[in-house]
């Protein structure tokens, strides 16, 4: 189980035991007063909550069967499938047969099937859904001589289309899987041996390999590889966790003191390393050399290694393989997303139900007309085989070529370029959203950091007082480099001075002030400087020795937070420079030019948990050590020593909507270094508890620090961001921002975006630790009307923990919701909360990868490919550039999506219903017998190319243009209410095939003369024009090919009256009696629905017609 799963889970159990139990039976009141006085109803809600979880006999019924069996398959199949167990190893250098175990082949394998159980799979796949299986048992009847209704080929040609259809696009699929594996596991790659290098494919590396990997493209292969030799390179981690900055890996000290790559096999070395785990952020080993006196003993950690799928941008690594295969990290975090289905899908498929539930029905009133006479059970499924049709199996067909047709539509917009349809079974649900679930950072926000303020507790600079920093610290250098140059500096004079020096005297303590807090940002860091080389494409970084390297205009900074580097540009624009940084030192340069050099003794990376990261640098001149650290106020408040003004002037910043750090240093003398160094390495070493007693041992440093400077970094919006979201507001999506941001900062960035509009009030959800204080605040904020709510992660959690029901109820009244403090934990889970409290369809969106767990969860997620990298883009089902083009996408594509996939799917059952109602009216006419009406090539011809051009272009129809549908977002709230596909739409087409249906048929057979074989000519003919003229009835935009596609679809019927003489009477189809008989018929059944139609529109127009007239 992940990490934070466990940690979750437990605390809020702690915290249920923790409570009062007299407060574990109370109900939220609807006031304060209840809350006070009201005892009698105290045990109500919990009791009524009871009552709802009985599972009885109705709860069975009603599916929970479906859940029993579920349970029962997966405990069977847990106790079938028999996990190998994950154990730490230790791994000899270059010795794979030293191995105690068999370790997995490091080979890919993507396929969903083999050669045996392709045919099995994928008809399993697809019988499971109703409808196949539906058809699949109609079609297998007609083996049965008694229950054969018509030819073979009218039952199978259309089944055996649909699979060969699929059974052809899943082949292609796992022949480009297999294709795809089968390179990855032939690349080649450098193995160290005894005799030298040898080349093997990746498929062939084992564990213990020494592999070299040099500056290529991405690593496929699945291994992990801690660095044994070569110093240091950087690599890049975007295909592993969407970040795209370069990160720095070292080597092994002990093993870059060999004078060869041979003597690699001469040393007696092995690593131990932890079992395989899924967190890619933390690895834990040691490293042993036993041939020395005395042993060598290394700490290995995440900065050591070399994960899967990661990319050497710069040097040459030298590896020991630790884990192959299925163990390493990428394939371990490898989870097969859910499959989503889109609610129209959900709603055609219990239409789907209600029409095989008119079959059986109207077969049961058939054989009840007849009396039930002679063996009226197979004459009951002969009928029901009859009007098999009214559920169309060209249904699924249809509606999937449409869906593909949207998802080329949206990828060929032009107002949206680059926008990826990465699931293309749910265009639909772009058209229906209520909620929105959105990111802050990298989302509404460009993630581009400028730097605009530095407070230094007396005094704040902004962005137009920056040269006056600028000229304090090039006086401050200038002096030093003075006192530096000059023999004996003399400061005797100055108490003579006194009285007059005071002004001076204030200045320069600022001026040491400014100077002491702009060293520390300068040094305080993890950012490389990387040159590009004008010459080649080698980078110069490790070769920038002399003043003219430093000064290339060509410079970039690399670091793993885009706050730092905007620090270093600042630092650099205000005159000090970083301009080299290797593993031991990094060198700044001065406004004199002067090259500073600090040697890098100990460095405490940024993470999530501690929130700060922290350097220990001695300088090169002075020998000083100083240990500087920066982090979020909330971490350093009770760092740094006592002060008046952090606090205060942290809530100021991050009203303006700026990110805050806060910067301290301490200095350390020779022994407490020592001191600490020996604690730490001792700490790094233990295998048991090793970060626990690391971070106490840092700890231990961080005490009483000197408060140097605060910093304000600001966030950049989105383009169009405002009118966006103002945009979807007016469309009905209600916006829920979620962020790992503070409070202060998430409010500001909700009000300059307008998420929350001027005139609206925001409600600040009080902090709450315990049941009473949330149920206080819920009465609070149940008595504020349209206001938005600001909550954080922590009082939302307790919030849910009792009164989960609620506070979603409450929460989804408020116009705009803003969740600060959020985990990615939290952010999936506030999405499934939506899902289940409300009908309605929700949409997350957002860029890194601590979204990918929201986007996965939500009904429609949508990707940006922002500056945290690719990860959410590749994990959603749309993926776009900016944020801006989500108003377009639904508004216009989701709009045309869902209207035109209502109509085709409706309009594809009426198709089926038409000739059904047809079927039962001839029936019923002659004496209920159970043979068909139309046979052969006529109910094949019907379905496929007599009526498939001009049904399926509805997928071409728009109600309203694109630039108006922009111009009204509020016609985007008629579709959330799926108006457009509902029962009672249904039933409205339900009525127009009975009675289209019975026209038809009633009229062939009022007006034909002699033979019956006039009947199925005269009744067919007007089917078919009648299909023509109702597409032309619903189209409400005419494209070019909806012309061409009926005049095609009339000429192939024309064409092929030539060719059926065994079902209809030449002679009689060229007469002028055909053809007012036809005529009449047609105009019968179509006319008087045009007269609706235009009355309709006349008296009771839809809201779309309105704006368009």
């Amino acid at each position: 189980m992940h990490p934070y799963l466990n940690m979750l889970f437990f605390l809020s159990r702690y915290s249920l035991e923790d409570e009062p139990s007299n407060l574990d039976e109370m109900p939220l009141m609807m006031s304060e007063e209840g809350f006070e006085n009201d005892e009698s109803d105290y045990h109500t809600l919990p009791r009524a909550r009871a009552n709802q979880r009985q599972r009885g006999l109705g709860w069975l019924l009603m599916g929970g069967w479906k859940i029993l069996c579920g349970s029962c398959c997966d405990c069977l199949a847990r106790m079938c499938r028999r996990t190998k167990e994950l154990k730490a190893r230790t791994v000899w250098l270059g010795h794979p047969e030293k191995c105690e175990e068999k370790y997995p082949k490091n080979a890919i394998k993507n396929q969903k099937y083999n050669f045996f159980t392709f045919v099995p799979g994928v008809l399993y796949q697809q019988f499971k859904f109703f409808l196949n299986l539906y058809f699949l048992v109609v079609a297998c009847s007609q083996f049965v001589p008694s229950l054969k209704i018509g030819y073979l080929y009218t039952y199978w040609a259309p089944l055996g289309f649909v699979m060969a259809v699929t059974m052809v696009r899943e082949a292609v699929d796992e022949v480009r899987r297999y294709q795809r594996d089968k390179e990855m596991n032939s690349q080649l790659y450098s193995k160290l041996t005894v005799r030298g290098k040898v080349q093997l494919k990746s498929s062939d590396i084992q564990v213990g390999d020494l592999i070299i990997v040099e500056k290529v493209g991405l690593l496929y292969i699945p291994t992990v590889k801690p660095f044994v030799f070569l110093g240091s390179c950087f690599i890049r981690t975007d295909q592993l966790d969407g970040e795209t900055d370069w990160k720095l890996k070292v080597a092994v000290v002990c093993t870059q003191r060999l004078p060869a790559l041979g003597d690699l096999f001469s040393i007696n070395a092995y690593v131990y390393a932890q079992k395989p785990q899924l967190d890619i952020h933390s690895f834990e080993g040691n490293f042993t050399r036993e041939d020395g006196d005395p042993q060598i003993h290394e700490s290995l950690s995440i900065d050591h290694t070399l994960w899967a799928s990661t990319i050497v941008a710069s040097g040459t690594v030298i590896g020991v393989v630790i884990y192959t295969g299925k163990e390493t990290r990428s394939v371990l975090n490898t989870s097969s997303p859910k499959n989503k289905v889109g609610l129209l899908d959900l709603e055609l498929n219990r239409l789907t139900k209600a029409l095989f539930l008119a079959q059986v029905v109207l077969s049961i009133v058939m054989v009840a007309l007849q009396g039930f006479v002679g063996p009226w059970f197979r004459n009951l499924f002969r009928f029901i085989v009859l009007f098999s049709y009214i559920i169309p199996i060209s249904l699924r067909v249809n509606l999937d070529m449409g869906k593909s047709a949207y998802g080329w539509m949206i990828m060929k917009d032009e107002n949206i370029p680059g926008t990826v349809v990465r699931t293309s079974t749910i265009p639909e649900e772009l058209g229906r959203l209520v909620y929105l679930l959105t990111d802050k950072t990298g989302t509404l926000t460009q993630n581009e950091m400028i730097f605009k303020r530095l407070h230094l507790g007396t005094v704040s600079y902004g962005t137009d007082t920056m040269d006056e920093i600028q000229s304090h610290i090039g006086q401050s250098y200038a002096q030093q480099s003075n006192s530096s140059n000059s023999s004996s500096p003399s400061r005797k004079p100055q108490p003579a001075q006194a009285p007059k020096a005071a002004a001076p005297k204030v200045r320069r303590s600022v001026s040491s002030r400014i100077h002491e807090a702009v060293k520390a940002i300068a040094l305080c860091h993890n950012v490389t400087p990387v040159y590009e080389s004008r010459a080649n494409g080698e980078t110069e970084s490790t070769a920038a020795e002399a003043d003219q390297d430093f000064s290339d205009d060509n410079r970039t900074y690399q670091a793993s937070s885009p706050d730092e580097v905007a620090l270093v540009r600042w630092t650099e624009s205000v005159g000090l420079t970083l301009v080299n940084r290797d593993l031991t030192s990094l060198q700044l340069k001065t406004p004199a030019g002067q090259v500073l050099t600090y040697y890098i003794l100990q460095i405490f990376p940024f993470t999530s948990e501690s929130k700060r990261m922290g350097i220990i640098i001695r300088e090169e001149t002075t020998g000083d050590i100083t240990f500087y650290m920066k982090g979020a106020d909330v971490a350093m408040a009770s760092i740094v020593q006592y002060n008046d003004w952090l606090e205060e002037e942290c809530g100021n910043m991050a009203r303006e909507g700026l990110r805050t750090l806060v910067v301290a240093k301490k200095s350390l003398s020779e022994e407490q270094y020592t001191d600490f160094e020996n604690r730490y390495n001792q700490a790094k070493l233990s295998i048991h508890d090793r970060a626990l007693k690391v971070s106490a041992v840092v700890e231990s440093l961080e005490r009483e620090m000197e408060l140097l400077c605060l910093t304000g970094v600001e966030d950049q919006l989105q383009a169009d961001v405002r009118p966006t979201l103002e945009l979807l507001r007016n469309a009905g999506i209600k916006i829920w921002m979620l962020t790992g941001d503070k409070l202060e900062t998430a409010t500001c960035i909700a009000k300059s975006s307008h998420l929350v509009s001027r005139s609206q009030d925001i409600h600040v959800f009080r902090s709450v630790s315990n049941r009473g204080e949330a149920h206080l605040e819920l009465n609070a904020f149940r008595r504020k009307h349209d206001c938005a709510l600001v909550i954080s992660g922590d009082s939302l959690e307790v919030c849910l923990r009792y009164y989960e029901h609620e506070f979603v109820e409450l929460a989804c009244q408020c116009p705009a919701v803003v969740c600060c403090r959020c985990s990615p934990t939290q952010k999936a889970q506030i999405v499934h909360l939506l899902k289940q409290h409300t009908a309605n369809r929700t949409c997350a969106i957002g860029d890194g990868g601590n979204d990918v767990s929201m986007i996965q969860a939500a009904d429609c997620g949508i990707g940006i490919e922002g500056k945290e990298g690719k990860q959410a883009s590749l994990a959603a089902d749309f993926s776009i550039t900016q944020f801006k083009h989500i108003g377009r996408l639904l508004m216009v594509h989701g709009r045309n999506s869902y209207k035109r996939s209502a109509a085709l799917g409706q309009f594809v059952m009426h198709r089926g219903m038409i000739i059904s109602t047809m079927q039962a009216v001839f029936s019923s006419i002659f004496y209920f017998a159970s043979v068909p009406l139309y046979q052969g090539f006529l109910m094949v011809g019907y379905s496929t190319i007599y009526t498939m051009f001009p049904v399926f272009s509805l997928v071409l129809d728009q109600d309203v243009k694109p630039e108006m549908a922009l111009l009204y977002p509020e016609l985007y709230k008629d579709l959330t209410k799926g108006r457009s596909l509902s029962f009672k739409t249904f039933l409205i087409w339900v009525l127009i095939s009975i009675y289209q249906g019975g026209i038809l048929m009633y009229g062939a057979l009022v007006l034909f003369e002699s033979e019956f074989v006039h009947v199925v000519a005269i009744s067919f003919t007007a089917l078919i024009l009648t299909e023509l003229l109702m597409v032309a009835l619903n189209i409400r935009t005419w494209h070019w090919l909806m012309v061409l596609a009926e005049f095609l679809s009339l000429g192939c019927y024309i064409a092929s009256l030539a060719f059926l003489n065994e079902y209809f009477d030449l002679g009689f189809i060229t007469t002028p009696a055909f053809l007012w008989k036809v005529s009449v018929i047609t105009v019968v059944s179509c006319l008087p629905l045009y007269i609706i139609k235009y009355l309709k529109r006349k008296f009771s127009p839809p809201s779309y017609s309105k704006l368009s007239s």
